[in-house]
């Protein structure tokens, strides 16, 4: 059995299963070939190059794990402790959501460039989760210096090892804490992939999304809970040019319900322009959020 007949079998076997995607993946067969590149020990990226090679003394590993990804309901990257976000490696485990956001997209193509300067020194992640936006971004901007916020503990201790990993444990600082309450200062930057999941969409979310920490997923009856805190402290934690990028996955229609006074930049992602937003400080002031003005 060659690799690609290996993989399209696991594939049969994931959608006969009825297991769901969406955590790194988008259908079955890039799920199986995700998952038997890994247990071969092959780079992910090698399909095409070891498609037609014989792979018969690995089959038995790579049926056990997809057995495993079908029995649990899990997602791959919480079995192979591993996910990948803009050709970036992060550790993961079910301590942190399964990175994923639309937000490192914006900062691999350099989107949000355009709303910065050379005076951009100072970048917040507020709800860093495992650390791969922080991480990210001080990829991308060598110059800055990173806060990564989270609630969980837990998160962050998954957060630390992918900082540690990436080296970058001298620009980028862990802070735990509820929303900007731990924050130090004021940032040139937030970046914030919060939990945005109304409650009728959380009822009904496939198992896989229900083995990650509901804490990061569930915002509230409409998904705007924590982002009505978040845009009433934000302007007091931002610089007078200062921006603010929000992930709100398919919520919308929800947010703009919530905040109909509110002026917003949407971005382009691969998903479209209703996934990620922009605020500027002058927006929210504009719209009565912290109208108090900044402080450090």
């Amino acid at each position: 059995m060659t690799l690609l007949e290996l993989i399209e079998a696991q594939a049969a076997r994931l959608t006969e299963a009825g297991v769901s995607f969406g955590h790194g993946t988008t259908n079955a067969f890039d799920e199986a070939a995700w998952l038997s590149l890994w247990a071969l020990d092959l780079p992910l990226d090698a399909l095409d190059a070891h498609a037609g090679e014989p792979v018969d003394a690995g089959r038995e590993k790579v049926e056990v794990l997809v057995e495993q990804r079908i029995a649990t309901r899990k997602p791959a990257a919480y079995l192979t402790r591993e996910a990948w976000l803009q050709g970036v490696p992060f550790y993961v485990d079910e301590r942190a959501i399964v990175p994923r956001s639309f937000i490192a997209e914006l900062l691999a193509d350099a989107t949000i460039d355009a709303w910065l300067s050379d005076q951009t020194t100072r970048v917040l992640d507020l709800c860093t989760g495992n650390g791969s936006l922080a991480v990210l971004a001080a990829m991308a901007w060598p110059e800055v210096s990173v806060d990564a916020i989270d609630l969980s503990a837990d998160a962050l201790a998954v957060a630390a090892i992918n900082v540690e990993r990436h080296q970058l444990g001298d620009r980028v600082r862990l802070l735990q804490g509820d929303g900007l309450a731990p924050a130090q200062g004021v940032y040139d930057l937030i970046l914030c992939n919060p939990p945005y999941v109304n409650s009728a969409s959380m009822a009904a979310l496939p198992d896989e999304y229900r083995a990650e920490p509901e804490l990061a997923l569930a915002g509230g009856a409409d998904g705007m809970d924590f982002i009505r805190r978040l845009l009433a402290d934000a302007p007091a934690r931002m610089n007078e040019h200062a921006v603010l990028v929000l992930e709100i996955g398919n919520e919308r229609a929800f947010f703009e319900a919530a905040f109909p006074q509110l002026e917003a930049a949407w971005l382009e992602t691969s998903a479209g322009e209703d996934q990620v937003l922009l605020l500027t400080r002058e927006a929210l002031v504009a719209a009565g959020f912290g109208a108090e003005g900044a402080s450090a």
